[in-house]
Order: C-alpha cells, then structure tokens, then sequence
C-alpha cells in the first residue's frame, strides 16, 4: 500500500498545508491538540474536500483539484474509527458489523466475519445494543464493523481517547493483535506516547497545519534534532530488544545491541521481541564506567549529535550498538563534561524509567485477519 498527500486547505483562521507518505503497517499522526491531525485524515477519507492539492491511494487518484477528481466518500473504501464509536443506538452489536459489510467490494464470508469477531473477544456481545456496552466494547464494536468494509486503509481518530486507563488497556491489545496479523494499513491519530511505543511503524509529526517531520517511529524519535518538536517531557529514543530471563527480585532483563537492560517485571516469555522507549530526561552520562551506584543499567555509547537549543537544555545523540538513544542535559554539563561528537562514554538509567507503558511486544505475522 502507498499513500500519498499534498492538500491545502483552508478552515476558518486554521490552514492545513500537509505533505506525507504511508506505506504497510500502521503511520501515527502525531502532535498537540489543533496541529491539524484530525485535518488530514478527514481528508484521507474525504470527509473534507481540500482546496487544492492531490491524494493518492495505490494507483488511484482519490483526489485531485487541478484534474477536478473528488471520489465520494463511500467509493474510497477506507474505514474510519472515530473517537467516540458512532454506533448506531437503534442496531444490536451484530446489525452494526453487518452494516459496515454493505460497503465491502467483495463478499464477506462467514468464516471471516467469525475470526474477526473472535480476534476482537466481541462473539458474547452480538445481540446487545450500544447503550449496553462499555466504553472499550463499542470502540471494539467500531472497529470490527470498519474492518468488515474491506478497506484498503484504516483511519483511527484518537480511538482510545475517550477512555479511562483500564478500558485503554482492555483494547489496545486488539489494535496489536490487528497489525501483527497483517491487517489493513492504518493511520493512526495520537497525542499518547505510549500509543505510539505499541503501535508505530511511522511517525509523523504536525505542528500548525503542517507536517514538519516523518519517517520511521525509531528514526524519528532518535533524532535529538526533533526533542522540541516532540516536546521535552515525552522527547526519548525507541530501542528494540529481546526478554533475556526473569529475576526473582521481580526484574525482567532485556537484552539491548549493547547490553543488558533490568526493568520492572514485563509480563512476556523469555525470547520475545520487544520495543522500549527510553525518555531523554531519565538518562544520566558518565565519562566512566559506573561504581558504588544503585543502578545495574549502564550502556557504553557513542555521540552522534549535540543539538543545541535555544534553551538551557542541550540534546545528545548516542549510539548504543545498532540502537539510539537521546539525553537530555544542561548546557553547563555539556560545558564540564567538554563532550563532543564520536567520544565514548556511559549513560546510565534507572530500572523505574521504563515502566511496563513504556515496553511493547515487536515482530509481525502475516496471515490476514479478514
């Protein structure tokens, strides 16, 4: 799948002057409240008609203004999740799945419809009516009936958004289990960090209308070029990793290209691969290798960048083996410590600063899921 967007568009005072390229697996738009997220994929689905610009799905021109090519919503088969579900109240939970398979350009069997509705855990809520389902249920309910369309594409806006923590976590599960079995290609529309951790192949991120950078998740949050763009508090590095053994003390101990991480017990099997976020504001340096300290977790690393700011604070690049990692310093420590680029040193990180929302399981498969 490749999807691709050049449109402009004016709404009231707000111009959305937005660029970007999707391909399999699953794009996160991110940025703050207003930076135009919701714009693009309202867009993607043609819910918003852009004044000038061209959108592109595969081989299909879905928009574009100079050729006069607008295809109506329900001719672009592409599903769309919302918020809040938008079920409809006076439908069971079965007549809202099988309203999404009107739209679907090819038959539906019922052997699909089955492991769509077991793989969302919803087989014991078909007969109920919205008004009966929890917060979680009704995103799941959402999702099945988009999926059941058929589409090419999968637009998510904020789904998990509208909930509390513990129906978060209730379906964010499904959302894994849908992109490891090779779902339709998604683009998924976030502020959440820990969404991003568990779900992104790609990143891009939106500031004012604009899409200011993007590529892949890892790449893009390893770049101490963007720390501002993602904001201080959330600005840190994805790492991938594989669960080398659990302590009886209750850590799990991941093992990194350079090293050995011990985190808070994560509830996965020896072996599994796993993507961590470490923030840039949790990582300590060293010009030596850590003695007498409480911490077991020292990676020897390598600068790759000082960025600089405009600010007290100073981002560092480092290489750890094939991973990368940012910390977050003061310029008066860059100025003590007299680092600079390709020099050798330590960072060192408590096991606490990577919480279990901060750990996610990796890897693919590719059987279809309908």
């Amino acid at each position: 799948m490749s999807l691709r967007v050049d449109v402009q568009l004016a709404l009231g005072a707000f111009r959305l002057d937005a660029k970007l390229d999707a391909g399999v697996g699953t794009t996160v738009l991110y940025g703050r409240s207003g930076s135009g997220k919701t714009s693009v994929i309202n867009a993607i689905s043609g819910l918003h008609t852009p004044d000038t610009g061209r959108i592109t799905l595969d081989d299909n021109v879905l928009f574009d203004s100079k050729a006069g090519i607008n295809i109506p919503v329900h001719e672009r088969r592409i599903g769309y999740v919302f918020q809040d579900a938008r079920l409809f109240p006076h439908l069971t939970v079965a007549q809202n799945l099988d309203f999404g398979t009107r739209f679907s350009a090819i038959a539906v069997r019922s052997k699909e419809r089955a492991t769509l509705v077991d793989t969302l855990g919803i087989g014991a809520l078909l007969q109920r009516h919205p008004a009966a389902l929890s917060g979680g249920e009704k995103q799941r309910v959402a999702l099945g009936r988009a999926l059941l369309s058929s589409p090419r594409l999968l637009l998510l806006d904020e789904p998990l958004a509208a909930l509390d923590e513990a129906r978060k976590q209730e379906i964010m599960p499904y959302l894994e289990r849908l992109r490891a079995r090779g779902g339709p290609p998604m683009i998924y529309v976030t502020h959440d960090m820990s969404e991003i951790v568990r779900l992104a192949d790609r990143l891009v991120v939106l500031r004012d209308g604009a899409c200011v950078v993007q590529g892949l998740a890892e790449d893009v949050l390893g770049d101490p070029m963007n720390v501002k763009l993602i904001g201080v508090q959330d600005a840190g590095a994805l790492l991938r990793g594989v669960i080398d053994h659990h302590a009886q003390d209750g850590l799990t101990a991941i093992r990194l290209s350079a090293g050995m991480l011990h985190v808070p017990h994560v509830d996965l099997d020896v072996g599994a691969q796993v993507r961590l976020r470490i923030r840039a504001q949790d990582v300590i340096l060293s010009l030596k290798a850590p003695e007498g300290l409480s911490t077991q977790n020292a990676l020897q690393v390598r600068i790759t960048d000082i960025h600089v700011g405009d600010g007290p604070s100073v981002a560092i690049g480092l290489r750890a083996g094939s991973d990368r990692l940012i910390a977050r310093i003061t310029a008066r420590a860059l100025s003590d410590l007299q680092l600079q680029k390709g020099q050798s040193i330590w960072a060192i990180l408590k096991a606490n600063a990577v919480p279990a929302t901060a750990i996610a399981q990796s890897g693919n498969v590719t059987s279809d899921i309908v």
